[in-house]
């Protein structure tokens, strides 16, 4: 079974925007959170979330100027 098999990956991939770094991007976030649920408010947690901000971020920029 393929990740692309799951429901909600599935509909995501389909609804995307053709771009797999921004689909995978997009199904990363909920992952974060729950990353931080778990572990709870950490300097590592904190960390892991400004990264991902930053990564969405500079990729949605980047391809804004690309295009």
């Amino acid at each position: 079974m393929m990740p692309r098999d799951l429901p909600v990956v599935s509909a995501v991939v389909e609804a995307g925007a053709d771009d797999r770094i921004f689909d995978s991007l997009l199904l990363i976030g909920p992952l974060v959170i729950g990353l931080i649920v778990i572990l709870g408010r950490s300097l590592v947690t904190e960390a892991v979330a400004i990264v991902y901000i930053a990564t969405f971020v500079g990729y949605t920029l980047y391809r804004a100027i690309r295009e």
